[in-house]
């Protein structure tokens, strides 16, 4: 299995905020659905404020750029992501890649 951590920071504005998080809690089953055919096992999303904290697990032979564009193009995806991006400001055309920031781990516990 391999792990992705991504952030993102939400507009300023607390009605925005509580509305993406709203929408968080009825995601379209076409976006789950997606997310499963390429090879992502899960993601979750945490959030302090404005701030957003995104883990991915996905299957071993995942490429992020080759199957986040797959992902891309799959039904509602696109509607998807153009709905979300009122509420992380930024522009509803752009790639995930733009939006969310990938981060590297510094610390293990295990290792």
């Amino acid at each position: 299995m391999k792990r992705y951590c991504q952030h993102l920071t939400l507009r300023d504005d607390p009605d925005l905020v509580e509305k993406y998080v709203e929408a968080h809690s009825h995601v379209w089953p076409e976006i789950i659905e997606g997310q499963h055919a390429v090879g992502i096992l899960s993601m979750e999303i945490y959030r302090a404020g404005r701030d957003l904290f995104m883990i991915v697990d996905t299957v071993d032979d995942f490429d992020w750029e080759r199957d986040m564009d797959r992902l891309a193009v799959l039904p509602r995806q696109a509607e998807w992501e153009a709905y979300v991006a009122q509420f992380q400001g930024c522009d509803p055309s752009a790639p995930s890649s733009e939006k969310w920031h990938r981060m590297d781990k510094i610390f293990d516990s295990e290792k």
